[in-house]
């Protein structure tokens, strides 16, 4: 698998020794991480405004300026899918990360065997956690969960997403969308990826969906999207 990190800590030696255990431990567990080095809770949010697709933060709780418990309850906001790891010198601060379910506490100095295994359970926490589609446009990032998107549709070289409760554009092919979709969304037409979720009727040209959305089908589709339907529920 593959996680985006952050770590966040306003003493340069602690990233680096951090960010050497997790590399070590992406070589021994065979997946392939990606971190980001922060000094600040600012420096980091500053970044996170436009790239909200990390999977992983490890965030010191004692930093000058705003604290860990400050922005991770800032990224709580928007952002429940982020395992969020402390790093502390000091047991006092642990009770206050109740309020934005952080995964664990590691008290300083970090040892390898504990921090192997608190990347396990992120690791973990992730795979049963909601499948989210990264969204890139004009310079921003959105996560967008599987669950919210009603369909898709081809426009050129680029894709409107049609979520519940907003729409998304990305440059990207309805074919790169197949293939980071699940088993739940069916290409009824060479334009258009419907989430069978959304289904309540088909008919031989469209299928309605529940916001009252219609989406065409391809000719001789309609049977097609119907088993598709019930194998699916």
């Amino acid at each position: 698998m593959d996680y985006k990190t952050a770590i966040c800590d306003d003493c340069a030696a602690d990233i680096d020794y951090l960010a050497l255990l997790i590399a070590s431990w992406a070589e021994a567990s065979g997946n392939r991480v990606l971190v980001r080095k922060f000094p600040s809770a600012e420096a980091f949010w500053f970044c996170y405004e436009e790239e909200k697709d990390f999977d992983i933060l490890l965030l010191d709780i004692e930093m000058d300026g705003q604290n860990g418990v400050e922005l991770a309850k800032k990224i709580r906001q928007d952002n429940d899918k982020a395992q969020i790891i402390f790093i502390t010198g000091f047991p006092d601060y642990m009770a206050q990360g109740y309020d934005v379910s952080a995964l664990h506490y590691l008290l300083k100095p970090v040892s390898t065997d504990k921090l192997y295994t608190v990347l396990d359970r992120a690791a973990a926490c992730l795979s049963k956690s909601e499948k989210y589609m990264k969204v890139i446009f004009d310079r921003q990032t959105d996560l967008v969960p599987f669950s919210k998107i009603m369909y898709i549709e081809a426009d050129r070289q680029y894709v409107n997403i049609h979520a519940e409760d907003c729409d998304y554009r990305m440059k990207s092919s309805l074919g790169e969308m197949e293939a980071i979709l699940d088993e739940r969304f069916f290409k009824c037409q060479r334009s258009f990826i419907v989430n069978l979720c959304f289904v309540v009727r088909i008919k031989n040209h469209c299928v309605i969906l529940k916001n009252g959305d219609e989406v065409s089908i391809g000719r001789g589709k309609a049977k097609e999207i119907a088993d598709a339907v019930i194998r699916f529920f």
